[in-house]
């Protein structure tokens, strides 16, 4: 069955990229696991903290040392960022399903691009990495805007930079702020539930038009003139 928000139909996809886009936990938890080492506290594994990688460095040193004062845990996240930027990209991988995609809406001259969090000095280095600088006509960091999600104006600088209305683009994402930011902006929003989604969240409850438990179904709602 279509959906359409007022007569347009979806002519743009935006994405986000930790969680989404993107497998980039075991970076985030192999700089976590090096700045762990650093002040002597035990290390963890990928499955201990996974979940917390969607939402940033200080979300991760909370799920590794949650009874640290917060001056502790700023300087357990300032040592896991140095060492981010050396690790950076070395074990990220797109998630399974994403290429195929990727690939579906070049074919179909479909404009897509990123609206994340992530600081451009981080998702930058990433990108070009992955060979998906020049493939996105949008890139928009956390530091691109005055505000990050859930506020609108990455989204709507995103909408800008791939030259399409906010009312006929589709947003994937895998945190409660990603849908928020989308509904924020008169965007459709898409969860995409292969991603960092933690054993306490409820994504019943996020502001979302699809649930997605693979990327390529995506392509199935587009093929059906969303």
């Amino acid at each position: 069955m279509s959906k359409q928000i007022g007569n347009s139909r979806i002519n743009g996809v935006l994405f986000d990229l930790d969680g989404t886009l993107v497998d980039t936990a075991p970076d985030l938890v192999c700089a976590l696991n090096l700045a762990l080492k650093q002040y002597g506290y035990p290390t963890k594994s990928l499955d201990e903290v996974r979940d917390a990688a969607s939402n940033g460095s200080l979300a991760l040193v909370n799920a590794a040392q949650p009874h640290l004062n917060n001056d502790e845990k700023r300087l357990l996240q300032q040592a896991l960022l140095h060492h981010y930027q050396t690790v950076n990209g070395e074990q990220a991988v797109f998630f399974d399903g994403i290429e195929p995609l990727l690939d579906y809406l070049k074919g179909q001259q479909i404009p897509c691009g990123i609206v994340t969090n992530k600081a451009a000095c981080f998702a930058r280095p990433l990108l070009q990495r992955l060979n998906l600088i020049h493939q996105m006509p949008a890139i928009v960091s956390g530091d691109s805007t005055k505000y990050s999600k859930p506020h609108p104006a990455p989204m709507l600088l995103a909408a800008q930079q791939i030259q399409r209305q906010p009312e006929s683009i589709i947003y994937l994402g895998d945190a409660k702020r990603d849908l928020e930011a989308a509904r924020n902006s008169n965007m459709l929003g898409a969860i995409a539930m292969w991603g960092y989604i933690g054993k306490n969240d409820d994504p019943n409850f996020w502001p979302q038009d699809f649930m997605l438990q693979h990327p390529l179904e995506l392509i199935s709602l587009l093929k059906n003139d969303i």
